[in-house]
């Protein structure tokens, strides 16, 4: 069987003191990587410069966590890749683990890393208002669309590239996650979840704005979730819905 064409992609908003050392890490275990700079001012812009082993592609202005995973899956399908890889820059996801859901991704559509899935020696204990915000947010996702996830937010997750260049992105912001969960129930993809142990580097990481207050931040996803489910009917094949190990 032929192996398949993988893309790792890093969404990337002023992560000066961790780009190096993430995207040195990355390299290990991914031939290739791509680096979207969502308008850094910190200095992140000069040292991804410095590397030969990435591509770039730059925003000129931040517009957000859902606009530079976006442009990912538009290079991915653009580049000819089979499977594209999301992975974060802050230092909270393995590297090493990237393999494995490269792997798992050539049966499914969307392979999703879970912090809940299972317990990890070492493992980080979660800010508890962003661990309330997910689970209420897990469950209603569950209920509404018959998804059984764990983890509706972790970040290191690996897509068909084929599957995702199907679905609408118009969430460009935090929330993208919760429009994409709806718009791959909506188009029947299959899902599966792999477990990535839970670590919280920078627990007063902002949201930005008015976003770093929990309730707005719960507001906006509902609104996000809402609007998105509002779009279209629903044939949900819950078969093809299920968890991984």
């Amino acid at each position: 069987m032929k192996s398949p064409r993988a893309l790792t992609a890093l969404p990337v908003f002023n992560e000066r003191g961790t780009v190096h050392s993430v995207l040195d890490e990355v390299a290990r275990y991914s031939s290739d990587i791509l680096v979207v700079d969502d308008g850094s001012s910190d200095g992140t812009a000069e040292l991804l410069a410095e590397r030969s082993d990435i591509q770039v592609v730059t925003h000129a202005k931040n517009r957000g966590y859902g606009a530079a995973l976006k442009t990912a899956f538009d290079y991915a399908a653009a580049e000819n890749y089979d499977i594209i890889v999301t992975i974060d820059c802050d230092g909270q996801h393995e590297p090493q683990r990237i393999p494995r859901f490269v792997a798992a991704c050539q049966n499914v559509d969307i392979v999703s890393g879970s912090r809940y899935l299972k317990q990890y020696s070492g493992d980080s204990e979660p800010p508890a208002e962003r661990r309330w915000i997910n689970q209420l947010l897990t469950a209603e996702i569950n209920q509404r669309l018959g998804y059984q996830l764990t983890d509706a937010f972790c970040g290191f997750k690996a897509y068909r590239v084929d599957a995702i260049s199907q679905l609408p992105v118009t969430e460009f912001g935090y929330a993208m996650p919760l429009e994409l969960w709806v718009e791959a129930a909506r188009a029947g993809l299959s899902v599966i979840e792999l477990p990535v142990p839970l670590v919280y580097l920078d627990e007063k990481r902002s949201f930005g704005g008015n976003l770093d207050d929990g309730t707005t931040r719960l507001n906006y996803y509902h609104l996000v979730l809402d609007r998105t489910m509002a779009r279209g009917e629903f044939g949900i094949d819950d078969a093809a819905i299920s968890l991984g190990g």
